[in-house]
């Protein structure tokens, strides 16, 4: 052999641009172990591109047109945001109608299987050294595997873009009809949700959304958590703040509200039905209870983000990012818990869907509460950066899946969607209940079916047999999933059909 050529040239992988292998995978890899191809033994970078000696003395091509530079606080600050979303806002209406044992049991197993999901998806992206969801798809299932992946991938996340611009456009004129102390309703343009919500779009979500990397959102998702944090101090506050029970306030009415007169009217019959309801109930079944289950299983949807975010990880390797995982897993569990308990406790059974209109049915000029709700507007509309980049490059992969970086494609894509989303939230009012259907079938398929039957293709069967219990977790993991599928749309047909409004699952 020539002393010039570098050894396993003749047999190394084709390495093209953005992070894709070349289609033909028929190329051996005969001169590394199997099970040191893309990983070493300690956990570090090890894919098979920086390992191998490289022509020249050059830098070989890395999964990306760019290296990562996000560190580790940054990363988990992201894929906390992912996880994060208006969901949070409906917990304590969730542990109302389970009761807190149960609602902290559910919570935990969530938790515990979202994260064994997120292993899924690292293991079968550590076998192939690829860390594109689209692309997983690809090496499972061919094209038609990539196509099912991107699709679900930018449904989901249109869905829950136009979610989150939903709670701009209704929420953000009573935050400023409530600062204005204003009672009626105006004709004022700054009272129009639908001029907000494009203002908000143009003017804060498009400069974020162009940012080339993920990796420099990690400061305005730092920013977000911390407007979450927000929220669930006030709940705690509020906890020891209001009164059991409550009366509602009236914009007639000019009496500060006095418990101890509300107390003292009423009969002594009443006053036992009252003490009934201020207390918590550790264990509830009644017909809301099974609406809280899709409600918590989708608490904690990131899959999308997942692999962009570990692209751009400094110094990535399968066992740091779980542990960015775990960690944003586990703030915020705790964060749920804590929000759903607090808000719970305050309320009691009277606790509604939406935690901060309760609020609002007390004092809808309480200047805490109104700061809160301009908080979670915020961290709402810093999220929505986050998951238009997995949507953005579901596009490029399933449309310029061979094209390296281009600054003028990756802006008029942003600027289509967010054209698109805003145009939903404008003129399609009820566009809600199709995401609703949407979200109940691609949710779960990016939560529990793709990772599980990814993994089952992808992990070859000398390594793990498909009678192997790794395999056979998955393939029951997969089952979940379309229960879960099952499930949920059962339960939209069902209010469809009576009419009912149960509470919707958020993210």
């Amino acid at each position: 052999m020539d002393s010039a050529q570098p050894p396993f040239e003749s047999e190394m992988m084709t390495i093209i641009p953005n992070g894709k292998h070349s289609e033909d995978l028929s190329v051996p890899m005969k001169s590394l172990p199997e099970e040191d191809r893309f990983e070493d033994t300690e956990g570090h970078t090890a894919e098979v591109q920086e390992f191998l000696p490289h022509p020249d003395g050059k830098k070989p091509t890395r999964f990306t047109d760019f290296e990562g530079k996000t560190s580790f606080g940054m990363s988990i600050f992201n894929l906390s945001n992912a996880i994060m979303g208006s969901g949070i806002l409906g917990l304590a209406y969730a542990m109302a109608n389970t009761g807190v044992i149960l609602f902290l049991f559910l919570l935990t197993a969530v938790a515990t299987l979202s994260s064994y999901s997120i292993h899924l998806l690292l293991k079968s992206s550590g076998v192939v050294g690829i860390r594109a969801y689209e692309q997983l798809g690809f090496r499972a299932f061919g094209t038609a595997g990539k196509l099912a992946a991107a699709i679900a991938i930018t449904l989901q996340n249109i869905g829950a873009m136009s979610s989150y611009l939903f709670i701009v456009k209704y929420e953000f004129p009573l935050v400023i009809q409530a600062f204005l102390h204003i009672e009626d309703s105006s004709d004022e343009w700054y009272l129009n949700g639908n001029y907000l919500v494009v203002m908000v779009s143009v003017c804060i979500i498009l400069p974020l959304a162009l940012m080339k990397q993920l990796g420099y959102l990690g400061y305005t998702s730092g920013f977000s958590i911390s407007c979450m944090v927000f929220f669930l101090i006030a709940v705690i506050y509020k906890k020891f703040q209001v009164p059991c029970p409550f009366q509602e306030f009236h914009f007639n009415s000019s009496d500060i509200l006095n418990t101890s007169m509300l107390v003292d009217s009423k009969s002594s019959h009443a006053e036992d039905e009252e003490e009934l309801s201020c207390g918590p109930r550790m264990f509830t079944l009644n017909s809301q209870t099974a609406y809280t289950v899709p409600i918590l299983a989708f608490a904690f949807v990131c899959h999308p983000e997942v692999l962009p975010i570990y692209t751009e990880l400094r110094n990535p390797s399968k066992k740091k990012m779980q542990h960015v995982s775990n960690i944003s897993i586990t703030v915020m569990y705790v964060m749920y818990f804590l929000a759903a308990l607090f808000g719970y406790l305050t309320f009691y059974d009277k606790v509604g869907a939406e935690l901060l209109h309760t609020y609002s049915k007390i004092d809808p000029f309480d200047t805490l509460i109104l700061c809160v709700r301009l908080a979670v507007l915020t961290a709402v509309t810093l999220t929505v950066p986050i998951v238009l980049f997995p949507v953005r490059r579901a596009i490029q992969q399933m449309l310029f899946a061979n094209k390296t970086f281009n600054w003028v494609r990756h802006i008029i894509i942003a600027v289509c969607l967010l054209t698109l989303i805003n145009l939903l939230v404008i003129f399609a009012p009820g566009i809600l209940g199709i995401f609703g259907v949407i979200g109940a079938t691609s949710a779960p398929c990016l939560i529990f079916i793709f990772p599980a039957v990814f993994y089952i293709r992808i992990v070859p069967t000398d390594k793990e047999p498909m009678t192997s219990t790794p395999k056979i977790l998955a393939a029951c993991f997969a089952a979940l999933g379309f229960l879960f599928m099952i499930m949920s749309l059962s339960f939209i047909i069902i209010d469809w059909t009576s009419g009912s409004s149960g509470p919707s699952r958020g993210h």
